[in-house]
């Protein structure tokens, strides 16, 4: 018998109610519903956060300096964490059947572990610059331009999609991992990748990190003292003080990301698929709370923030606006 097109994936569904292979998790009316207002509400929260911030970046001139950037890189992973890994995982915990079909079992699992991968390496590149700019300030202006961060930054996704590709080869490659349980979508990948990804995606770009951050905050107490004991130079006391409050910031978006990253990747690392599930909540909700990082802390988020409300950003010249 021939098969029409899009026949072969209503047989699937079809075949997922009556399969009997595979373990499904089944759902009362009354908990798929509250999975899909808690997910449904922290997926429009993380993309209307984010795109605040990436409004905010990218329309206001004073707010193009190469730490931003950076920050509009991560807010960016951040919004396709909030459009697209909550969406869909809101699908298959409500539902033991994936009803997206063979492309999309394949594409999801990629265009996930970009975002992740791109956003670890992408805290690697905000705790290099924030090395330059505290530890040194006379070189940071110099070596840390706009032009070498945004090339950076596009290296950072363009290595991610290349690292992912090849890391998800066997998964992206096997047409038979839909098959091997009729109506779900199984996630392939040689044993010996988990351990080469614990080491790229996790204990290098952290060991960078942590490594640049010990070096910032023994810098960031020495300028303290000296400052105390020297307050003739008021521009340096002021520009010192404010680089030294944004690695705060940002440091506290990293240790963050570290609490939220880390039990996730252990529990994908040593196969632990029920302990997963539960660990994902916690990574996904990482990507809400970087914004409200920025708006508890940052000044010029909370104005900018403000005029798009306002819609000031409507008006002419909005883009000089002094938000500092």
């Amino acid at each position: 018998m021939q098969i029409l097109p899009g026949e072969e994936e209503i047989q699937d569904l079809l075949l997922c109610q009556l399969n009997t292979s595979c373990q499904k998790q089944v759902r009362s009316r009354n908990e798929s519903a509250l999975v899909y207002t808690a997910l449904s509400f922290v997926s429009l929260l993380t993309v209307l956060l984010n795109m605040l911030v990436l409004i905010s970046i990218s329309h206001f001139r004073q707010l193009h300096t190469p730490t931003n950037v950076l920050i509009f890189s991560l807010a960016l992973a951040d919004l396709l964490v909030g459009a697209q890994m909550i969406p869909l995982d809101m699908i298959t915990r409500s539902n033991p059947c994936w009803y997206l079909g063979r492309l999309m079992c394949a594409l999801v699992p990629y265009t996930s572990t970009v975002s992740t991968f791109s956003s670890v390496w992408n805290l690697a590149l905000i705790s290099v610059d924030r090395y330059m700019a505290v530890c040194e300030p006379l070189l940071y202006p110099s070596r840390v331009t706009m032009r070498r961060t945004i090339l950076s930054s596009v290296l950072n996704w363009i290595c991610s999609v290349i690292y992912c590709g090849c890391f998800l080869m066997d998964h992206l490659g096997n047409s038979n991992a839909y098959d091997s349980c009729t109506g779900l979508c199984v996630f392939i990948y040689l044993p010996n990748s988990g351990i080469v990804d614990l080491l790229v995606s996790f204990i290098f770009p952290f060991g960078i990190i942590i490594i640049l951050y010990v070096r910032i905050f023994v810098v960031a107490i020495s300028q303290a003292r000296s400052i105390k004991f020297n307050s003739l130079n008021t521009d340096l006391m002021k520009k010192s003080k404010s680089e030294r409050k944004a690695a705060k910031t940002l440091s506290i978006v990293i240790v963050v990301y570290l609490l939220c990253f880390t039990p996730y990747f252990f529990s994908s690392f040593f196969y632990n698929w029920s302990s997963q599930i539960n660990m994902i909540w916690i990574y996904q909700m990482n990507s809400c709370l970087n914004p409200l990082i920025y708006a508890f802390f940052y000044q010029w988020f909370k104005k900018s923030v403000k005029c798009i409300i306002t819609l000031k950003i409507l008006q002419p010249f909005s883009s000089e606006l002094n938000l500092m």
